[in-house]
């Protein structure tokens, strides 16, 4: 398998020997996730994060009332995981699921401390990315409380522009926190102006 995709992310932040690489690469895992199937689910205890290296992942809650609310998606280039069931290894309750068939490479928890003790620098890599995680997080709370619909739809376009018109509509609207209905609506209002 090739891991190269993984290998470029890690270089936005540190570099890595070849010999560092061939031990990271002996620690992963790789994986096909088909479209609809879980990586994790809702009550299940998250070992591992992943990676992905081509499709898509979406992770999402169900509430009470069977209503989805998608928290995040991970196309090719993104990492994702259920953190907080990852770190404090208690059930969690994200659903990761692939939107489309799904490479992954995953790390297990176990591995991923493993590699920190042999690579520290990784620390640094995980450290940066679960910082920019946090901010994103929090800065997506706040547009949920602030932002218009169509404000927030304008911010996903950007922040996934390659998931426009790859995904179906009910999914961006239920990122938005809006119905399909709205979101077609105002999406017709767009194409309208322009």
């Amino acid at each position: 398998m090739d891991f190269t995709p993984l290998f470029h992310n890690f270089a936005k932040h540190i570099t890595l020997t070849k010999t560092e690489e061939k031990y990271i690469t002996s620690l992963l895992d790789f994986k096909i996730i088909k479209a609809k199937e879980f990586l994790v689910q809702q009550g299940e205890i998250s070992k591992q994060s992943a990676f992905v290296l081509n499709g898509c992942l979406r992770g999402y809650t169900i509430d009470s009332e069977g209503t989805e609310h998608v928290l995040s998606f991970a196309p090719k280039d993104w990492w994702i995981a259920d953190m907080y069931s990852l770190l404090s290894q208690k059930p969690g309750n994200l659903n990761i699921e692939a939107m489309v068939d799904t490479e992954v490479a995953l790390i297990s928890k176990t591995n991923q401390d493993l590699m920190y003790e042999k690579v520290p620098k990784l620390e640094r890599f995980f450290r940066i990315i679960i910082e920019k995680s946090l901010v994103a997080y929090q800065q997506r709370l706040n547009d949920n409380l602030s932002l218009t619909a169509t404000e927030r739809y304008m911010k996903f376009c950007k922040t996934y522009p390659q998931l426009i018109n790859n995904i179906p509509q009910k999914q961006i609207a239920a990122y938005i926190g809006v119905t399909p209905e709205f979101l077609s609506k105002l999406r017709a209002k767009q194409v309208k102006a322009k």
